[in-house]
């Protein structure tokens, strides 16, 4: 198959984007005062328990509706900056996040336990960390490594949209890395396109163990990229390919597949943007268009320094459509609908009412 450069806003270099800055969009004075007025309605109700409805934003709802467009139509990753996170509390940071993500999408559950808003923080102190330490072997979980100080390679999540909240950050690094999946495509089709045209066949995955329990089988097979419509998508994790290799049945990867992953690893290092999360930065990515990953950091207990990001993982309305057979992974390719996240074993847990209502 003849492969194409691709163009377009979604085309970027790290440089090329902090230069121009124009991927970090602010709060003025009437979006603070509207999301303060819209805390105050939904003050005493349940943390997921509210809609767009509960908390209104005539003002700023324009601004989220660029911030959509932006991530499905334009460079895919923003950078909304002005929250004051000193005026509030972390309920009520996490209040105005849930708030603001309902104007955003929809969101999803993150694991099997029915987390739908995560914590990005260090956990390996917890008596009871969220995640499951490792896979059948002796690779280490992707959850895992979000939840310690150290750094986490470029990769995607299982939604549409990730959001995230810097309620506060640690003594050192942190920092958010960003690559372009457009640019590392264009970058590779020079290199090595022989390398481009596996990325596009099928890897064989595991699901993690804190997301297989609805599946009989936890491997399954998919491309790293796909195209459809000229738009390119990305499932890219290294960690789960690494996982399914432990399981005998897997087909073993031979040296080109793990050519063309290394070499992707490397154009995203190259071609990344890195920048440190500010107090109060919420950074919304398109997981189709955008890696992320990031440095390592450091925490300070007992001068109340401790990292913690809050996360949200929305299915978006206007959501390209995917690939024949990406459904294997989001349970839906058809565009704008409701897909992703983790499906829950337990038939008794339901949605949140806020999702109820969106979806009815």
């Amino acid at each position: 198959m003849t492969r194409q450069m691709i163009t377009g806003r979604t085309v970027w270099r790290g440089d090329e984007l902090d230069r121009a800055g124009d991927w970090i969009l602010w709060f003025d004075e009437t979006h603070k005062r509207e999301i303060a007025d819209a805390l105050t309605r939904v003050r005493h109700a349940p943390l997921f328990g509210f809609d767009r409805k509960d908390f209104p934003l005539p003002h700023t709802a324009s601004l989220l509706a660029k911030v959509n467009d932006e991530l499905e139509d334009g460079r895919g990753a923003v950078r909304l900056r002005g929250l004051d996170v000193g005026s509030y509390t972390d309920d009520e940071l996490r209040q105005i996040f849930w708030g603001l993500g309902q104007h955003l999408g929809v969101p999803l559950y993150q694991n099997m336990s029915g987390e739908i808003m995560g914590e990005v923080r260090d956990e390996t102190r917890d008596d009871k960390p969220t995640f499951i330490d490792s896979g059948p072997g002796k690779v280490v979980s992707s959850r895992a490594r979000a939840r310690s100080t150290g750094p986490l390679r470029f990769h995607t999540d299982r939604c549409d949209v990730i959001a995230l909240m810097c309620v506060r950050n640690g003594i050192e690094g942190g920092v958010s890395k960003l690559a372009s999946i457009p640019t590392i495509h264009n970058e590779m089709l020079r290199r090595r396109p022989d390398l481009v045209d596996l990325l596009f066949r099928d890897y064989w995955r595991c699901r993690p163990k804190d997301e297989d329990g609805v599946f009989a089988q936890p491997c399954f097979a998919l491309p790293v990229w796909g195209m459809r419509d000229g738009r390119i998508t990305s499932q890219y994790s290294r960690t789960y390919v690494e996982q399914a290799q432990e399981f005998s049945e897997v087909p073993r990867l031979i040296d080109a597949q793990n050519q063309a992953l290394d070499l992707l690893a490397q154009i995203a290092e190259e071609t990344c943007l890195q920048s440190p999360f500010e107090q109060g930065d919420i950074q919304l990515l398109n997981n189709h268009v955008v890696y992320h990953g990031r440095t390592a950091y450091a925490d300070d207990i007992a001068a109340g320094r401790a990292r913690l990001l809050i996360r949200l993982w929305l299915a978006t309305p206007n959501s390209r459509a995917l690939p024949d057979g990406f459904e294997t992974f989001w349970g839906s390719i058809e565009p704008g609908v409701l897909r992703g996240g983790v499906p829950q074993r337990d038939s008794r847990r339901t949605p949140p009412p806020s999702i109820l209502r969106r979806v009815a």
